[in-house]
C-alpha cells in the first residue's frame, strides 16, 4: 500500500503493508531511531512523535492513518543547521534525561504541551505527562526541563 505524507518536512511515499505500524515504518524503513518502541501497547510514550503537530503514541499508528500527515519525529525538531529546538535545550540544560531512553518521546510530547498550554503549573506539566514513563528520573528535572522550555519557546 502506498502512502505519502511529511517526515521532518520532507515528502515521503512509502509502498508498505498494510497493516505497518508507523513506528515501523519509521525505524526499519526510514532509519529514523530516534523513535523508540518501549512497551507496543501505548502506555510508556517512547514512541511518540507528533503528527499535525499533535503528539501521537506512533506505536499503535498504521502508517496508513499517517497518509498526507505532517510526522515530526525527534530527527526533525532540531533546525537544519543543527541548533536544538529549544525544548532539546531545556531538556539538556535542566538535566532533564538520564538513560535516554523516553527523552525523544518525552520532548515531544513537551513540545505539544507547552504548544497547547504555555503556562502550565507544575501539577498541570506532571499531568499532561502522564502517558510518558520515565524510569530513571523521578520526574523532577523533566518537569523543570518543561517549564525552562516553555519559557524559550515563548521567546
Amino acid at each position: 500500500m502506498q502512502v505519502q505524507l511529511h517526515i521532518n518536512g520532507k515528502a515521503t511515499q512509502l509502498d508498505l503493508p498494510p497493516n505497518t505500524l508507523l513506528v515501523q515504518a519509521l525505524r526499519e524503513k526510514l532509519q529514523l531511531t530516534g523513535t523508540h518502541v518501549g512497551c507496543d501497547t501505548s502506555q510508556c510514550g517512547a514512541c511518540t512523535v507528533l503528527m499535525n503537530g499533535r503528539a501521537v503514541k506512533s506505536c499503535t499508528l498504521l502508517l496508513v492513518q499517517a497518509e498526507g500527515a505532517q510526522v515530526t519525529t525527534i530527527e526533525g525538531l532540531a533546525k537544519p543547521d543543527g541548533t536544538m529546538h529549544p525544548m532539546q535545550a531545556a531538556f539538556k540544560e535542566c538535566h532533564g534525561l538520564q538513560c535516554g531512553y523516553c527523552t525523544p518521546g518525552m520532548v515531544l510530547s513537551a513540545v505539544d504541551l507547552v504548544t497547547h498550554y504555555p503556562k502550565a503549573t507544575e501539577a498541570e506539566i506532571r499531568e499532561l505527562l502522564d502517558g510518558n514513563l520515565c524510569r530513571c528520573t523521578g520526574y523532577q528535572n523533566i518537569v523543570k526541563a518543561v517549564q525552562h522550555g516553555a519559557v524559550a519557546m515563548a521567546a
